[in-house]
């Protein structure tokens, strides 16, 4: 990428990493915060060779089964709960995580840097 002076990285962080997490899973939100981080200080060291860093911050998405159990412990109080502090009234997909990669790794941010993106549904 530094030789052709272009370039795109997309980094998955979460929305765990760009606050405290309510989950109590230290290590992960540390991570994640990490990965936001990572993607800002690229972005500012890859930027002079035309490579933009960015990230997508995905919500709570059933994806895996850490995520399937974790839907579960919440009991069907807790899954509306959290459906309806979402504003689009809905649990996110694997292609809306997709859609927002394609749009970082586009020309159509040819000019967008460092950026965190949260797909969460307006949380």
């Amino acid at each position: 990428m530094k030789r052709a002076r272009a370039g795109r990285i997309v980094n998955i962080s979460s929305g765990a990493g760009l606050a405290a997490s309510l989950t109590g899973i230290q290590a992960y939100c540390s991570a994640k915060h990490a990965v936001v981080g990572l993607t800002r200080q690229l972005a500012l060291e890859l930027g002079p060779f035309g490579i933009t860093v960015n990230s997508v911050a995905p919500g709570f998405m059933r994806s895996n089964p850490a995520s399937e159990k974790q839907w579960e412990g919440y009991g069907e109080d807790g899954q509306k709960a959290l459906i309806e502090r979402i504003a689009m009234r809905r649990l996110g997909t694997a292609q809306d995580i997709a859609n927002a990669v394609v749009f970082f790794a586009s020309d159509l941010a040819g000019f967008v840097n460092g950026q965190v993106l949260a797909v969460d549904g307006g949380k």
